[in-house]
């Protein structure tokens, strides 16, 4: 009982340490060096686990602007209901910014927005190879252009890519019929048929 009832009253009781786990690949860095689970003694070296996923944060304090006094608190003559802050506030919205249009004055202008345009194109099929709508954009835009041979071009090597995707077939054919190449459209639809086999 005596024992017992010092061991309680002293300020340095002692207490059984359970150990604790090792870590899984047994490395630890222990005092500056470097062990592979074990101390020089020849002990082992156990690590916690559970400190291993814990993230310490400082505390960050935010700092808010103080609330400014209202001197005059006595209510507007003329009161705003939500509703008309609702319906005023599309009007008041600003107009979304576009991009300036780029005029083009002569022909080597147009020469090298062209090139910029076919050079950035080519990029992104090089990049992307696989993605069908970039290749129909490139094409949609030679057309655009009024190149027809380099929309052809850029069509063929579209289908090179991926013959079996239907969509490239179909917006091949339209842009043939849509320009009036009926014999290049013809062409197109036939190749389809052996292709894809219907």
């Amino acid at each position: 009982m005596k024992e017992s009832s010092a061991s309680s009253s002293s300020p340095h009781r002692r207490t059984q340490t359970l150990p604790l786990p090792l870590h899984p690949f047994g490395r630890c860095r222990y005092r500056g060096k470097e062990t592979n689970g074990a101390t020089q003694t020849g002990t082992t070296l156990p690590l916690p686990l559970h400190s291993f996923g814990r993230r310490r944060y400082r505390r960050q304090e935010v700092k808010l602007p103080r609330p400014t006094r209202v001197k005059n608190k006595t209510p507007a003559p003329i009161q705003i209901t939500a509703e008309q802050i609702l319906r005023e506030a599309p009007e008041r919205q600003k107009v979304e910014i576009c991009p300036p249009k780029q005029k083009i004055t002569d022909a080597s202008e147009l020469a090298d927005y062209r090139l910029r345009k076919r050079k950035e194109f080519e990029d992104l099929i090089r990049r992307v190879r696989w993605n069908i709508n970039v290749w129909i954009k490139y094409a949609q835009w030679e057309e655009s252009q009024k190149d027809f041979n380099r929309a052809r071009s850029v069509w063929v090597r579209a289908l090179e890519v991926d013959y079996r995707n239907h969509t490239l077939w179909l917006k091949y054919a339209e842009v043939e019929m849509k320009n009036k190449f009926i014999n290049h459209a013809c062409n197109v639809w036939n190749h389809t048929l052996c292709f894809l086999e219907v």
